[in-house]
């Protein structure tokens, strides 16, 4: 096995279905605890430069309004509202992503056993270093996210947690920037 720590540079992040009306259909990770989790891994990707898609699906009419935690940290970004269960068989969402030219997919979203896993494999697929990160993610039953987790290792796709991802990035957390992702794993974890 090989190990490398993430490359910023070489990463964006998908957050995928993290609006009103979906989110809170995840039982396998606690709302708030799943929303901590977001909001520090936005942060990150803020601090370090890496870029987000936010992808959104159709629900309860009008447009898709995506949790403030995003927008938060990085301003309003552009919606790629699909109506597919995987985020590479949308044109658009697949184009923006291709776009940036990284080839690590940090993904977090809503349903794992959905919009994540599927947009996992298709990444794994085209060639994308695939990551979930569990903590950031809410499956719709402890049974059903188990069985998507276990497909997920098995096709290659690294599970991973915001405090990971928070730890690679930092590197020496003496540094300006590392000690700034600790500190936003600290804020995450203390809230």
């Amino acid at each position: 096995m090989s190990y490398a720590p993430l490359d910023p540079s070489a990463t964006v992040v998908l957050f995928a279905d993290l609006q009103a009306g979906i989110i809170e259909r995840a039982t396998t990770n606690d709302l708030t605890r799943l929303r901590r989790a977001i909001s520090a891994l936005v942060k990150l990707a803020k601090l370090f430069d890496i870029p987000a898609i936010v992808t959104t699906a159709p629900s309860g009419g009008g447009a898709p309004r995506v949790i403030p935690e995003i927008a938060a940290a990085l301003g309003e970004l552009p919606h790629y509202m699909r109506t597919t269960t995987d985020a590479f068989l949308h044109a658009a969402t697949r184009d923006a992503i291709a776009k940036t030219g990284r080839k690590t997919l940090v993904i977090a979203g809503v349903a794992t056993e959905i919009i994540v896993q599927h947009s996992a494999l298709c990444a794994a697929a085209h060639g994308l270093h695939a990551q979930v990160v569990i903590d950031a993610c809410g499956g719709l039953s402890a049974h059903t996210e188990d069985a998507a987790l276990r497909r997920l290792s098995q096709a290659g796709v690294v599970t991973t947690s915001v405090a990971s991802i928070a730890g690679q990035l930092a590197g020496d957390f003496a540094q300006p920037k590392g000690g700034q992702a600790v500190g936003i794993l600290y804020e995450m974890a203390s809230g």
